[in-house]
């Protein structure tokens, strides 16, 4: 059979089917050519919580494995970059910024995690930005996991987004559990 449009299940025009579903509920990158590239932008939030000690000795350089907090930025803006090789049927886009910020909280104990990613491309950059959030988390454990095993990934959420068809999001306000 030669290949064509014709052989290939089309993006149901109903609202109430899945975007990544094709007509026989089998997995599907959505098709976005006729989208119009826009600005889109994502924030992500993360918390890795820890001992005092633990954030002590990160903060004053001490930790066996060197620099912690320069290697998990670094970690997270690469892994933004590489989004769609980690998670399937999302889009490789062309990433015009990655801010992340790894800011230490005393009152956790431990340090949040805020990435900011911005595109203009046919999709959003949520993914790109809860990913770098992710891995900069991880990589965070990764180089204090000699100082303390028991450091817990908290709460990584979409904090905001702008742009496309959805509109914008807002995340609600965290309540403090008790």
């Amino acid at each position: 059979m030669k290949p064509n449009s014709e052989n290939f299940s089309k993006n149901s025009s109903n609202p109430d089917q899945l975007s990544h579903l094709d007509d026989k509920n089998q997995a599907q990158m959505v098709d976005v050519s006729g989208k119009a590239a826009t600005r889109r932008q994502a924030i992500a939030l993360g918390r890795v919580r820890m001992s005092t000690e633990t954030l002590a000795k990160i903060q004053a350089g001490d930790a066996p494995k060197g620099e912690v907090l320069s290697t998990a930025k670094l970690a997270g803006i690469m892994a933004a970059k590489q989004t769609s090789q980690l998670i399937p049927l999302c889009h490789p886009l062309p990433l015009h910024k990655i801010d992340l910020q790894i800011v230490a909280d005393p009152q956790l104990p431990g340090y949040e995690i805020r990435a900011l990613v911005i595109t203009k491309a046919e999709t959003g950059v949520e993914m790109e930005a809860l990913t770098a959030v992710s891995v900069a988390a991880l990589t965070l454990y990764d180089m204090a996991k000699a100082l303390e095993k028991s450091i817990e990934i908290q709460s990584i959420r979409l904090l905001s987004k702008t742009g496309g068809k959805s509109g914008d999001y807002q995340a609600a306000p965290e309540t403090k559990q008790g």
